[in-house]
C-alpha cells in the first residue's frame, strides 16, 4: 500500500500503528499530550506550558526529542471553528498545508479536513471526541484512523478519558493524525466552555449587559 506523506515519511507505517495518547492535567504547567507506541516509547508530545498559552490559539506537535513537526493554529475570525496546519514551527507568512473545520449542521460533530496541495482530497472525522469514539474517513469513506477509549488489558476496565487509543491505518501519516487530535481537543474545549456559560445561573444576571 502506497503511503500518503503529509507531515513526514517516517510516520507513515506499512502496518497499523496503535498509539496510546495521554492528556495531561489542565491544572499543571505543561498541559498537553504524550503519545506512546506499543513498546511504551514516546512518539509525539505537545506541551502548552500553562493556561496562558491557550490564548494564542496555537499548538506545536513535537517528536520525542522536541523537534517541531507540525503547528496547528486557530484561524481568526472563523465562523465554523476553523483551524489550519503548518509544517514544522510556523513562521510569519508561511502558508498552511491543511485546514480543519467543523460541520455547520446543528447537533452533528462531523469535522472536515482539506489538504491545500490537493483540493479534491478531503477527510471527514465522524463521531464524538468527547466520548473518545470517532473515525477519520478519506474521500472514499475508508477508515484511516480511529480514536477509542483505552481498556486496561489486565483489569479489563475502561480507563478515564485522559488516556485513549489512536489507531492509524497503514499508509496514513500518523503525525498528521495526531495533529488532528489536537484540533479535535481544542474544539471540544471550546464547546465545553460555551456550554458551561449557558448553564451557569449566575452568568445570566452578572453578564446580562455583555
Amino acid at each position: 500500500m502506497k503511503g500518503k506523506i503529509i507531515v513526514k515519511d517516517v510516520y507513515v507505517y506499512s502496518e497499523e500503528m496503535n498509539l496510546t495518547v495521554l492528556k495531561t492535567s489542565l491544572f499543571f504547567t505543561g498541559d498537553g499530550f504524550t503519545a506512546y507506541d506499543c513498546k511504551g516509547e514516546v512518539v509525539f508530545r505537545v506541551d502548552t506550558y500553562g493556561p496562558d498559552s491557550r490564548d494564542l490559539g496555537e499548538l506545536v506537535l513535537m517528536d520525542a526529542t522536541g523537534g517541531c513537526l507540525l503547528t496547528v493554529r486557530r484561524k481568526r475570525p472563523s465562523l465554523h471553528n476553523r483551524w489550519e496546519g503548518y509544517l514544522g514551527e510556523r513562521e510569519e507568512g508561511e502558508k498552511p498545508i491543511f485546514s480543519v473545520r467543523r460541520s455547520s449542521i446543528i447537533g452533528r460533530s462531523n469535522v472536515t479536513v482539506e489538504l491545500y496541495s490537493n483540493p479534491t482530497e478531503e477527510y471527514q472525522i465522524e463521531g464524538s471526541f468527547a466520548q473518545r469514539n470517532c473515525t477519520f474517513f478519506n474521500a472514499d469513506k475508508v477508515s484511516m484512523a480511529e480514536i477509542r477509549r483505552k481498556v486496561d488489558a489486565y483489569a479489563n476496565v475502561v480507563l478515564g478519558k485522559d488516556v485513549f487509543s489512536l489507531s492509524v491505518k497503514p499508509g496514513f501519516d500518523s503525525a498528521f493524525a495526531m495533529g488532528l487530535v489536537l484540533v479535535l481537543d481544542q474544539i471540544h474545549v471550546d464547546d465545553f466552555a460555551d456550554n458551561r456559560v449557558d448553564v451557569d445561573p449566575i452568568s445570566d444576571d452578572s453578564n446580562h449587559s455583555s
